[in-house]
C-alpha cells in the first residue's frame, strides 16, 4: 500500500532575535525524500548562518547522489570548531526516507530523536561511525503506516530553565509527552503546534534558545475534492456533476450556485441549518454525498485566514473545536482530515464579488483561492488545481 509521508516541522526564535538559529530543509528526491534539522552555535544571524549552510550542504549533496560520509565530512570540513568552546559550530540530524518508507538517520551533536511504533517509544540501535575525528550516530528504520519520528533541538531540552522547571524539560519528560501527542494528534502540523506552544510556556514566553521540532508521520492518503464557483462555460456543468460522484474522496462544495449545480443535476435535496450560521458567516447546508456544503467567498476566506495564522504562528490554536461553523468546520477538514486536495474552481464571475476600485478582471474569489492553495501547500499539503 502507498502511504503519505506527513512532514512539517515549527520553530520558535530565542527571545529578542529576529532569526532562527535552527534551520529545517526538506526536498523531495526521485526516491523519497530527505529532511535535515541542524542547530547552529549560540543564536541570531551567526547561527541562523550556519544551520542553513550545514542543511542546504547536507540536502543539495544527498539528493545529488553524494555519500552519507561524503556530505558529512563536507559538513564538518566547512565548519569548524568553536575554539572557546571546543564545540562544532552546527550540530544536525538528517532522516533520508526511500520509497520503501526505509528511513536511514544520520546524527552529529544533537538530541536522540524520538521513534513511536503503535503509540509506544521503540529505543533503535546505533551504530557509531568515526568521520575524521567526529562521531557521528547512524540507524535505520523501516516505516509502517502509524509510525512517528520526532527530530528536536536541544531548544526544547532546556525549555524551562531558571524559570518553571529548574534543569529543564528533559529528554526523558519529553519523551512521555509526546507519546501522548501521538496518539491524539492526526497531523505533524498540529502535535508541532502542540509541542512549541509547551516549550514557549515553559520559557515564559521569552525562549532563551531557539526551539524547533521536525516530525514525521506515515499517514494513510486523506483525499479530499473542494467545488468552488460554477464553470464559466454552462456546457460543463455535467462534468463537475461527474466529479462530484466519481471517487472515494470526501467532497466539500463552497457557494450557493455551486450547490444548487449539484442539487438540480443530482436531484437532490438540500437542508440549510440555521443554527450553524454566525454574525459575519452564513450557515451551512446538507446534501446527501456531500460531507460539507458552505456559503463561498465569505466562508473561504475567513478558512484562509485561520491557516495563515496557524502557519505563521508556531504555537496558537486556529480553531476552536466547540465552534460550528461554515469556517471551524472547513479549516478542520482540510487541516486535520486530509493530505491531498483537489481544488475545482469554476471561472463563472460573480459581480458581488468584484470591487469597482479594484482593475477589471482581478477576481477576489481567485486570488482567494490561489492564497488558500499556497498556505496548504506550506502545511504540507498536495494541492492540485483544476480551473472551468
Amino acid at each position: 500500500m502507498e502511504y503519505f509521508l506527513d512532514i512539517n516541522y515549527k520553530s520558535i526564535n530565542k527571545f529578542g532575535e529576529e532569526l532562527c538559529g535552527d534551520k529545517v530543509e526538506v526536498v523531495p528526491t526521485d526516491d523519497g525524500y530527505i529532511a535535515v534539522l541542524s542547530d547552529g552555535l549560540g543564536s541570531g544571524v551567526k547561527a541562523n548562518i550556519l544551520s542553513t549552510l550545514t542543511s542546504k550542504i547536507a540536502a543539495t549533496m544527498l539528493k545529488n547522489g553524494a555519500t552519507i560520509e561524503e556530505t558529512i565530512e563536507t559538513i564538518i570540513n566547512t565548519l569548524p570548531e568553536c575554539k572557546v568552546r571546543k564545540l562544532a559550530y552546527s550540530t544536525f540530524t538528517i532522516v533520508k526516507i526511500d520509497k520503501n518508507y526505509n528511513a536511514y538517520i544520520a546524527e552529529y551533536d544533537s538530541p536522540n530523536y524520538f521513534y513511536f511504533k503503535d503509540g509506544v517509544n521503540i529505543n533503535v540501535r546505533k551504530k557509531e561511525m568515526l568521520i575524521g575525528s567526529k562521531k557521528v550516530y547512524e540507524s535505520n528504520i523501516e516505516l509502517n503506516l502509524g509510525d512517528t519520528i520526532n527530530v528536536i533541538s536541544d531548544g526544547a531540552l532546556h525549555a524551562g530553565i531558571g524559570a518553571m522547571l529548574n534543569l529543564g524539560w528533559g529528554w526523558d519528560e519529553i519523551n512521555e509527552y509526546l507519546c501522548g501527542l501521538n496518539k491524539i494528534n492526526p497531523t505533524s502540523q498540529i502535535l508541532n503546534g502542540n509541542f512549541i506552544g509547551v516549550c514557549n510556556n515553559l520559557y515564559e514566553n521569552r525562549p532563551g534558545d531557539d526551539t524547533t521540532i521536525l516530525t514525521i508521520k506515515v499517514r494513510k492518503p486523506q483525499h479530499i475534492d473542494l467545488f468552488v464557483g460554477p464553470p464559466s462555460d454552462k456546457t460543463l456543468d455535467s462534468f463537475l456533476i461527474e466529479k462530484m460522484t466519481s471517487g472515494d474522496s470526501k467532497k466539500i462544495i463552497c457557494g450557493g450556485t455551486t450547490a444548487l449545480i449539484a442539487k438540480n443535476g443530482l436531484n437532490l435535496e438540500m437542508n440549510v441549518d440555521i443554527d450553524s450560521m454566525t454574525i459575519d458567516l452564513p450557515p451551512i447546508a446538507y446534501m446527501d454525498g456531500f460531507d460539507l456544503v458552505t456559503e463561498g467567498v465569505l466562508t473561504l476566506g475567513k478558512t484562509l485566514e485561520k491557516i495563515e495564522l496557524f502557519n505563521s504562528n508556531s504555537y496558537d490554536n486556529y480553531i476552536d473545536s466547540k465552534n460550528y461553523d461554515g469556517c471551524s468546520l472547513l479549516t478542520k477538514m482540510l487541516m486535520e482530515e486530509s493530505t491531498h486536495i483537489n481544488f475545482y474552481v469554476g471561472k463563472a464571475v460573480n459581480p458581488a464579488h468584484q470591487n469597482p476600485n479594484f482593475p477589471a478582471g482581478f477576481n477576489i474569489k481567485l486570488k482567494i483561492i490561489n492564497n488558500l492553495i499556497e498556505e496548504l501547500r506550506k502545511a504540507g499539503k498536495q494541492v492540485t488545481s483544476m480551473y472551468l
